[in-house]
This record gives C-alpha cells, sequence and structure tokens, in this order.
C-alpha cells in the first residue's frame, strides 16, 4: 500500500510558555464542523456536512495548541488575518480502523466526524491532516470560513435530563466527562444515573484518576431508546436505540461501536465536555474506545470494570492495546519502521522518545517475560496485536489484559500528562 493514513511518531508533550490569548481570537462557546471521513484501504476524502454554534467550549483556555502529537488524524484552526495557528487537536476514528480491514481493499465506506473547538472570533482556516504510513501529518482538506456565515446554525441543543455525577468547578480547568444513555428506555432512568454512578466509581477506584479525581467533572445525560439493549447482528438480534450502537463491529463479536456520531454531538452539545462516553445497558462483554472521539461500554457485565477503564485509557490518553494474541479484523495496524504515537508502545527505532527514563540500568532492552520481571519497567515484546516487532513495558497492565490490577507506571504517567493538559 502506498498510503495509509494510519501510524505513527511520537513527540512527547512539552508544554511552553508561548500560549494562545484566547480572548484575543475567541469566544467561550464552540464552533462544530461536522465531516465526513470517506474512502477504502489507501485512499481518504473529507466531504463536509454542516457548521453549527454549540453553547459550550468545556476545553483549556490557555494550552490551544495540541501539545501531545497523538491521533491518526488531527485538525487546526488559523487566524486567516495573520496565519497563525491558534488551535489544533489530534484525535483517532472508526474510519481510520476500518481502513486496515479486509474490506477497505474491496470497497469505500464513509463515517460522521466532527471537529469541535472554540468559536473563533475572526475569519479561520480549518485544515484537516491525516498521519501517513511514515508517521508525517498531509494536509487532505483545508477551508476558509467566516464566523458570521449564515450557513453556520444556530439551534438550541435538544433537551434531555442531565444529572451531575461528579462535581470540581470551572469546566475549562477540569477534564470534562459526559456519560450518554444507550439501550435505556424512558422508564429506566433510575437504572441509567446508577449505572454512571456505579462505572463513575469503577474509574476513580484506579490510579492515577483516584488521586486526580477533583481534576474532573462528570455528568450523565439521560437520552432513552425506545427499546433496551443493542443490536447483535450475529444474533439476528436488533434493537431500536437512540445511537444505533451495535455489536459485530468489523465482525468481532465483543466490538461494540456506533457510527451515528451526527446524533452522539447533538446530545452531548448541552453540557460542557471534553470526551462522551456511551454507556450501553446490556449485560454482554464489549467495548471499544477512540482517542479524543468517542468511548463505549457495556453496563452490566461481569468485567464492566475492567472495560470501562480500559477503553478510557484509549479514549481519554490515547493508550495503544497491548495485548498481541486475541484476534482482531486488522492488517498492517503499524508500520515497524516507525515509532508508534501511543505512548505505551514502541517499536525501539527511537525508544529514547518513550519510557527510557523509567527503566533501571540492569534491566535488559528486551525485556524477557520472565516472572522475575514481573513488576518491572521493561521492553517486553508483544503489542498492538502483534507478537513480533512492537513492545509494550509491563509483563501485564490494564491495557493488556482483564486479568491486571492496574495500569502500569508508563500508562499511569501517560494518563497523568493529559489530565496535567486540561486541568490547569
Amino acid at each position: 500500500m502506498k498510503l495509509k493514513i494510519l501510524v505513527f511518531i511520537l513527540i512527547l508533550p512539552v508544554f511552553t510558555n508561548a500560549q494562545i490569548n484566547f480572548q484575543k481570537y475567541f469566544h467561550d462557546y464552540s464552533f462544530r464542523f461536522d465531516f465526513l471521513l470517506g474512502g477504502n484501504n489507501n485512499k481518504v476524502t473529507v466531504y463536509p456536512q454542516q457548521m453549527k454554534q454549540e453553547p459550550f467550549w468545556a476545553g483549556t483556555k490557555t494550552r490551544l495548541i495540541d501539545p501531545f502529537n497523538y491521533g491518526s488524524y488531527r485538525y487546526r484552526i488559523f487566524d486567516v488575518a495573520s496565519d497563525n495557528l491558534i488551535f489544533s487537536k489530534g484525535f483517532s476514528t472508526l474510519f481510520q480502523e476500518w481502513q486496515t480491514t479486509a474490506e477497505a481493499k474491496k470497497t469505500n465506506k464513509t463515517f460522521y466526524q466532527a471537529a469541535i473547538f472554540p468559536y473563533p472570533k475572526k475569519k479561520f482556516r480549518i485544515e484537516i491532516d491525516a498521519r501517513q504510513w511514515d508517521g508525517t501529518f498531509k494536509t487532505i482538506y483545508a477551508s476558509e470560513i467566516e464566523p458570521e456565515n449564515y450557513f453556520v446554525q444556530r439551534e438550541t441543543p435538544v433537551s434531555f435530563d442531565v444529572v451531575d455525577i461528579l462535581s470540581n468547578g470551572d469546566p475549562s480547568v477540569k477534564a470534562d466527562l459526559v456519560i450518554l444513555a444507550e439501550g435505556y428506555t424512558k422508564t429506566e432512568k433510575n437504572k441509567f444515573v446508577e449505572d454512571v454512578k456505579r462505572v463513575t466509581s469503577y474509574l476513580f477506584e484506579e490510579e492515577p484518576f483516584k488521586t486526580e479525581k477533583e481534576s474532573f467533572n462528570v455528568k450523565a445525560v439521560f437520552t432513552p431508546s425506545v427499546e433496551s439493549g443493542t443490536d447483535v447482528p450475529g444474533e439476528h438480534i436488533y434493537k431500536n436505540t437512540h445511537f444505533n450502537s451495535t455489536f459485530y463491529t468489523f465482525d468481532l463479536p465483543r466490538y461494540l461501536t456506533t457510527s451515528d456520531m451526527k446524533t452522539i454531538y447533538d446530545a452531548a452539545a448541552q453540557v460542557p465536555y471534553d470526551h462522551v462516553y456511551i454507556l450501553v445497558n446490556t449485560e454482554r462483554y464489549g467495548g471499544g474506545g477512540f482517542y479524543n472521539f468517542l468511548t463505549v461500554c457495556t453496563a452490566d457485565n461481569a468485567l464492566t470494570k475492567e472495560v470501562f477503564v480500559h477503553e478510557f485509557g484509549h479514549g481519554f490518553a490515547g493508550l495503544g492495546d497491548e495485548y498481541y494474541t486475541s484476534s482482531v479484523a486488522y492488517e498492517d495496524f503499524y508500520n515497524l519502521e516507525i515509532e508508534p504515537w501511543e505512548p505505551n508502545l514502541t517499536t525501539l527505532v527511537d525508544f529514547d522518545l518513550k519510557w527510557k527514563k523509567l527503566i533501571a540500568e540492569t534491566t535488559p532492552v528486551p525485556t524477557p517475560r520472565e516472572t522475575k520481571y514481573q513488576n518491572i519497567v521493561g521492553v517486553y515484546e508483544g503489542g498492538g496485536y502483534l507478537s513480533k516487532g512492537i513492545y509494550s513495558p509491563y509483563i501485564d497492565c490494564r491495557m493488556k489484559s482483564n486479568e491486571a490490577q492496574e495500569f502500569c507506571p508508563v500508562c499511569k504517567e501517560a494518563i497523568k500528562k493529559v489530565i496535567d493538559y486540561y486541568s490547569h
């Protein structure tokens, strides 16, 4: 394949003193630019859909340029008059994963997305960039927009019941999580609220979220469905739900996602949020998480705690999967000749950019998966769905298995950096 929109290089975050003046460039509410990502295994096109003004901006007002360089895509906002970069954000998508499936070699598909950023005061340019196979970014779409354009929709968001689960202050200096109801009927509101309280408690039982609990706000938005549950196509089960969630994503029974992002964005818009979590009313095992995009998990499985926290690691902190023995639909997901952008995976191509400083001098690199290294930060072959060529930092971790008791030290450090980004 000559072109892939997937993988990956990492530059560790550095918070500089050169900050953008929020009040000079932005209003304290959001601009939403909706678009489709469409194409196949080696081609991608952006198709603009709509523009909306939304009532809240929950994100940081001081660190407007993304310091992490995570994600398979990014969007950048430029002030046209000065050509200054005034905002940027990296993200990952379901489309990017689909590109690595066998189906993408045979057909074209589109997936709904949105770029959400503080509302510019003056004419701006949006650029959408795709990560290439060599790790660099390529601009695949650019457009100049007048903020007062009358095609920017200024609708009042649909009203749903909102319950504060955790309130710690000003959204601009907190990490703001909104949890939306999926597959809960009108009579199941109390169940949804109790489920949200329970899964939220799961998150804050684990480090570093436990220590950093005061850095978060959590709101539950009750979006009732006609029927309880979710689709399970492999068993001919179909439910009429608010967000059209489904198991069997990419024909994997446990992979639970939704492509109905427009409905999700519209529902989340009535509260300030940095990250959206869809809680699905079913006992089945499954979920999915995408960096700076969306996280999905079931409410009532015996392993809901483990899955809820694991998937939030993907969606919130950009952590990669460290397992390498489970079946997946992906083909050629990582370029082994460069560093993955995920902070907890390495190909050893440029390990200085990763967790090298956390490894003791007496620990061999690579590190054998032997009992004597059970709780030692090292470089263990296996991760990112591959048993060879990619390495992870711990023998077991929340990002590797449901048996792990916690995140490894490398993942904890990565999560803390993202929390710090949102909360200071």
